[in-house]
């Protein structure tokens, strides 16, 4: 398949690099020079998306997104694929699905799960909102850069299904860390807290599969002295999506608001930038200790 490829950074670049390693003809381009192995280097967005039966794209924002769509749209062939793989705010997905529809093409927004490991592996989860057709077109490559794509419905439900993930996601992990500092200070050992945890109603993926305290359960970035898997600012991120959508819907959300605002604490105004997400273990750890 001749597959254009926009936006080749820390997951997009693995991304093209495991399709060209398939033997899909790839042709990528990025704003900052950036290149994936055995990906062509395109001149520019439009020049990568001239001609492919699928342009993927993978953008920091909403905004960029739109302002990739403005280019690549009108020069994209009828009846191609125009699939996003950024996570960024409903509204746009839909808007760039329904200027991608009007011109022809077959729009989807799948966002992934997985981390630059999942990109690098080929082992993402895509949650894919978009219409049949484009799903089918789109689905040998899914499974090339990843263990598994669901299919969430029609366009911008594959944005609605991440940020509702990430936000259990980002509160889970919160209340998992706020235990493990509670343990510490009632003098209870942290393995035992896990040994107990991890098998009792509080298991959760956050404690069992990434947990925050290190040296207990898999590795995990707390073995690394938490450098990121998944960045504290990019949980934020996606928790900001989260209630930006929740306004906009009117739905309440008093826990995902909570956490947004501690990982709003935690990386705007203390060391939590450029940290795994899961380093909020040692900041409410060390509350009290001078």
């Amino acid at each position: 398949m001749k597959i254009g490829f926009i936006g080749l950074g820390n997951m997009g670049g693995p991304m093209a690099a495991n399709l060209a390693a398939a033997g899909h003809d790839v042709t990528g381009f990025d704003p900052a020079g950036t290149s994936a192995d055995g990906v062509r280097a395109g001149a520019s967005a439009e020049d990568a998306a001239k001609g492919a039966g699928v342009v993927i794209t993978m953008l920091p924002n909403g905004t960029i997104l739109r302002s990739v769509a403005d280019q690549i749209i009108p020069v994209m062939d009828k009846g191609a694929v125009f699939l996003d793989c950024s996570t960024v705010d409903v509204a746009s997905a839909r808007d760039v699905a329904a200027q991608a529809q009007t011109a022809g093409l077959s729009a989807l927004d799948a966002p992934v799960s997985g981390g630059i490991g999942g990109a690098s592996g080929g082992t993402l989860t895509f949650m894919v909102g978009g219409d049949e057709a484009g799903f089918a077109t789109a689905k040998p490559l899914f499974d090339i850069m990843g263990q598994k794509a669901v299919h969430c419905g029609p366009s911008g439900n594959g944005q609605a299904a991440k940020i509702c993930n990430n936000m259990i996601l980002g509160a889970t992990m919160i209340v998992t860390c706020e235990a493990f500092a509670l343990a510490d200070k009632l003098g209870l050992d942290r393995q035992a807290m896990f040994d107990v945890v991890s098998t009792s109603s509080g298991y959760s993926w956050s404690m069992n599969a990434y947990c925050p305290a290190p040296g207990v359960g898999p590795k995990s970035p707390a073995d690394n002295d938490y450098k990121p898997g998944f960045a504290a600012e990019l949980m934020l991120k996606d928790l900001t999506l989260a209630q930006q959508a929740a306004e906009a819907v009117d739905a309440d959300t008093p826990l995902g608001s909570a956490a947004r605002a501690l990982y709003a604490q935690f990386v705007e105004d203390e060391d939590g930038k450029g940290r795994d997400f899961s380093a909020m273990l040692p900041r409410l750890a060390a509350r009290g200790h001078t």
